[in-house]
C-alpha cells in the first residue's frame, strides 16, 4: 500500500515523492548499484529477501520506475506467484512488463525519455495510464483515485503547492506537507505515513525518496524513517534514521 505523488511537467520531465510501505521483518538494502551483472547503471533499493527492487533508477537512460501492490481479481497460488521485484529493474532498462503475468496484482510507474505512465496488474489485464502533466497520485488503486482516502485527503493539498518545475525548493515543500499528513495516526485510513496492520497487511512505512528526472539528469535523494509507521521530524524537515542517530541519506544520480 505504497503512495506516489509525482508532477509530470512534459516529457521526459518529472518530479516525485514515493513512500514505501513493507513488512518492517523484512530487510532492504538502501539505494545502490547491487545488480552491476544482470542490471548495469542501474541503481535501486533492494529487497533482501527476494533479490529485486522497490524503486530503481537508471539515470544513463532517465528512466526510474516505482512498484505499488495492487489487489488481485482473482486467486494465484502462492508457490506460483513470480516475485514482483524485477519489474522495476527491467524497466530502468526500458524493458516493460507484458502480459499474461504470473504475479500478483501491481502498478508499476515508468518515468523515461518518453513521458510517464502507470501499468497496472490485477491478475487479469494489464492496463496502461498515461500520465498527463500536472500533479497526480497512485496508491493501491486507480490513478488520482478519489475512492482512495489518502488520495481524496493529499492530492489537493499537493497541488495547492503548484508545479514543482517552477519551485527550486520543491522537494522541501512537498516533504513538509508529507511531515503534516503525519499528523495523522498512522492507522487512520487518510493516513500517508500508514500502519496498514489494522487493514490486514503487516506493511508500514518504511522510507520515503524525492526524485528529479529531466532529459539533462535524474537525482534521487534517500530517507529512512526512524520507525515502522512514524515520521518524528528532525531539522530541516528530515527523518532521523535510529540506525545512525541521525538523519540518513542517500543520494544517486
Amino acid at each position: 500500500m505504497c503512495t506516489v505523488v509525482i508532477d509530470v511537467a512534459g516529457t521526459g520531465d518529472a518530479r516525485l515523492l514515493a513512500v514505501r510501505d513493507e513488512d518492517p521483518q523484512r530487510e532492504w538494502d538502501a539505494l545502490g548499484d547491487w545488480w552491476p551483472d544482470a542490471y548495469p547503471g542501474v541503481s535501486g533499493i533492494r529487497d533482501r529477501r527476494a533479490g529485486g527492487a522497490w524503486m530503481a533508477v537508471n539515470a544513463s537512460e532517465r528512466r526510474l520506475a516505482v512498484l505499488l501492490n495492487r489487489a488481485d481479481v482473482g486467486d494465484l497460488a502462492a508457490d506460483a506467484a513470480v516475485s514482483r521485484g524485477s519489474l522495476v529493474l527491467e524497466s530502468a532498462l526500458g524493458r516493460s512488463p507484458v502480459a499474461p503475468l504470473p504475479m500478483h496484482g501491481f502498478n508499476l510507474l515508468e518515468v523515461g525519455p518518453d513521458g510517464a505512465r502507470v501499468l497496472s496488474w490485477d491478475g487479469a489485464d494489464l492496463r496502461e495510464t498515461a500520465l498527463a502533466d500536472g500533479i497526480h497520485m497512485i496508491a493501491h488503486d486507480d490513478v488520482d483515485d478519489p475512492g482512495t482516502a489518502r488520495i481524496a485527503a493529499w492530492l489537493p493539498e499537493f497541488r495547492a503547492l503548484g508545479p514543482t518545475a517552477e519551485s527550486a525548493d520543491w522537494a522541501s515543500a512537498w516533504t513538509g506537507l508529507l511531515a503534516s499528513s503525519a499528523r495523522l495516526d498512522p492507522q487512520d485510513d487518510r493516513a500517508i505515513i500508514r500502519d496498514n496492520r489494522p487493514h490486514g497487511y503487516p506493511t508500514q512505512s518504511l522510507l520515503y525518496c524525492t526524485a528529479e528526472i529531466t532529459p539533462a539528469a535524474v537525482e534521487v535523494d534517500y530517507q529512512a524513517l526512524p520507525s515502522p509507521g512514524h515520521w518524528d521530524a528532525a531539522p530541516g524537515g528530515q527523518a532521523a534514521d535510529d540506525s545512525a542517530s541521525s538523519a540518513h541519506e542517500k543520494r544517486a544520480r
